[in-house]
């Protein structure tokens, strides 16, 4: 079975989230979601999600096509959840060139090398965090 990763903060699920998901999906059999933790998302986007990590990891439980979720990592660029889970394929959202780049750049303390994707933009315009949690 192929294990396919995506990273997010997933603050307020909308359909470029869903068409994410369908997408990585197609890159294996099972879907794994890790959800960011809240300090690091204030530290990456300079402030606190709207939803806190139980409420979001809850509504990615309720997606059809997610079939884990995953607590992300304490600290940043340690990649424990990747080094433990070992997915087969990491999707990055098109938008998370620095988090692919942080992948490639780590691989060598990772331990092994998963294929690295990444996926499309679906109405960027009309579905990005940035312009719905406005």
């Amino acid at each position: 079975m192929v294990k396919v990763m995506v990273f997010g903060a997933f603050d307020g699920l909308h359909e470029g989230h869903k068409e994410m998901f369908k997408e990585a999906k197609t890159y294996g059999q099972y879907l794994v979601a890790v959800v960011t933790q809240d300090h690091i998302i204030q530290h990456l986007k300079g402030h606190l999600p709207k939803l806190d990590l139980g409420e979001r990891m809850a509504a990615l439980q309720d997606e059809d096509a997610v079939d884990e979720v995953l607590v992300g990592d304490i600290v940043l660029e340690t990649w424990e959840v990747v080094k433990k889970y070992r997915p087969d394929v990491i999707a990055c959202g098109y938008d998370q060139a620095d988090l692919k780049k942080s992948l490639e750049k780590n691989l060598a303390k990772i331990g092994y090398k998963p294929r690295i994707v990444t996926l499309k933009a679906f109405e960027p315009d009309k579905y990005h965090s940035s312009l719905l949690n406005n």
